[in-house]
């Protein structure tokens, strides 16, 4: 896909919240997700420490986004506040494949927010883009995203030992993988 290709980053909108594309405007929300120690726990990369580490992240995103198609959406609820993110990324139509991420605000947990950000990016891969495989990659220890997925009708397929070095602890992968037949779509979604 040439940089002429690329579509542009949708609206999808939920029963409670939309994924919309990230702002500048969102960069003071966006360092509260990433820089607390209860959400980056298990993530390939530590908390970030500095708040211009947003803004540098969503200027990357922007200038990445010209040249590989990606989806990096917020998380935003009806007052259009970030409150976490979700991304599809390294997309391949060829394969139909991506890896699907997720972060959600530590004040936001146990709300069901994080299922319904996933559900909406899922429908999108599979009913919008035509993908029929998706991957998410897990900290075994996360107990809370693990059974995330697995409600949503991931499979755990696979262990991938001592993969990520973070802050100087090695951490394993759990390699999840849902595929378009297997996955049942909610109802009451829609894309603007």
């Amino acid at each position: 896909m040439n940089d002429t290709t690329i579509p542009p980053t949708p609206v999808l909108i939920g029963m409670r919240l939309a994924l919309r594309p990230l702002r500048a405007s969102d960069s003071d929300d966006l360092y509260a997700v990433h820089s607390d120690p209860r959400v980056m726990r298990y993530w390939s990369h530590p908390p970030w420490t500095r708040r211009e580490q947003a803004n540098e992240r969503i200027a990357q995103l922007e200038r990445d986004r010209e040249h590989s198609e990606f989806y990096t959406w917020a998380i935003a609820l009806a007052d259009d506040r970030l409150v976490g993110t979700v991304s599809l990324f390294a997309l391949n139509r060829t394969q139909h494949r991506a890896e699907i991420g997720y972060a959600l605000g530590s004040r936001e947990w146990n709300r069901g927010y994080a299922t319904e950000a996933v559900r909406l990016a899922i429908a999108h891969a599979f009913d919008t883009i035509g993908l029929s495989r998706l991957e998410a990659d897990i900290d075994p220890r996360n107990e809370p995203s693990c059974r995330l997925v697995e409600r949503i009708g991931f499979r755990r397929e696979g262990l991938l030992r001592q993969r990520w070095h973070v802050a100087g602890e090695i951490t394993d992968s759990a390699i999840y993988g849902l595929l378009r037949d297997e996955y049942v779509a909610p109802r009451n979604t829609r894309t603007s």
